[in-house]
């Protein structure tokens, strides 16, 4: 089937701004990406340390004259975006849409709610945007592999989690009535939670039991804890197995029209919208998709 293209060109101003803007793949592309991630890496610095009580006293004038800065750039940033986009609200959408939409609101809700430009730290999320900067697609390829494998694994990793909460409620019942009030387990919640952080084996020790029915009780659950660290793994491992096998490679190449990556690595037309990429013009008798 043949897929429709755009039906008129794009101005020379918006695909060199797309070049700049969207693409990793481009010298340009490249430089504007890298700046951009050393500059969200300064903002999240600047919104850490004027959480610290002394820093703020001494340098909180000029640390919220940066914050506003970068989010003036990000939100220019982030217009840009949308208007190199031929379909800005997929862009929008899209989790990277999302995550600079989010970069740049709590600094200008700031004004109606103060401390709101706490919630700045997300910006963090951004730095992912280095795995297409570096060119890195064979890592880029790999987390779509691990999403495709949390995916594959969730219906057992649910029944394996249901499976593990019902054993601490019962070992928390056990513990409740063999200890009770004076060794500390004074509820059933507080032995759940006593549970919990023994089968996990994590053992903060703020609870202990001191009956040798609830010692005893204490070694199998901390033995089966052992045991189920084991289960998540093993599921995990088979389905990044599996997804690795069927994995097609793929670039990082942005498509002009719907803002889509993922395509084959010798693919010139977009499998989702049909349009050219990498600014090869359609040819007559040229293979779409």
């Amino acid at each position: 089937m043949i897929l429709p293209m755009s039906g008129s060109p794009r101005p020379r101003w918006k695909v060199v701004l797309h070049e700049v803007v969207a693409e990793a793949e481009t010298p340009a592309g490249r430089w504007f990406d890298i700046l951009l991630i050393v500059a969200i890496l300064a903002s999240v610095a600047a919104v850490m340390l004027e959480s610290v009580p002394d820093i703020n006293r001494s340098h909180g004038p000029l640390l919220r004259r940066l914050e506003w800065g970068f989010t003036i750039v990000f939100t220019i940033e982030y217009i840009l975006r949308l208007v190199v986009s031929d379909r800005p609200t997929r862009y929008a959408r899209s989790f990277f849409g999302v995550v600079d939409l989010l970069a740049v609101i709590p600094t200008w809700a700031s004004l109606l709610f103060p401390g709101a430009q706490a919630l700045l730290v997300i910006r963090v999320l951004r730095v992912l945007r280095v795995f297409r900067i570096l060119k890195l697609a064979a890592y880029v390829g790999e987390s779509r592999l691990l999403v495709t494998a949390l995916r594959a694994s969730r219906r057992k990793i649910t029944v394996f989690m249901i499976s593990v909460l019902t054993i601490v409620c019962i070992v928390g019942a056990l513990m409740y009535l063999v200890e009770g009030a004076p060794s500390g387990f004074t509820s059933i919640p507080l032995s759940v939670y006593w549970a919990v952080v023994t089968l996990t084996t994590v053992g903060y020790g703020d609870l202990t039991p001191l009956t040798t029915a609830g010692k005893f009780l204490s070694v199998g659950i901390m033995v089966l804890g052992y045991a189920i660290i084991a289960v998540p793994t093993g599921i995990m491992t088979l389905e990044i197995a599996n997804a690795a096998r069927a994995a097609p490679s793929t670039s990082t190449e942005v498509c002009q029209a719907c803002g889509r990556e993922g395509h084959d690595l010798d693919a010139r037309h977009c499998k989702w919208c049909g349009e050219s990429l990498g600014g090869h013009p359609s040819r007559p008798g040229a293979p779409d998709g």
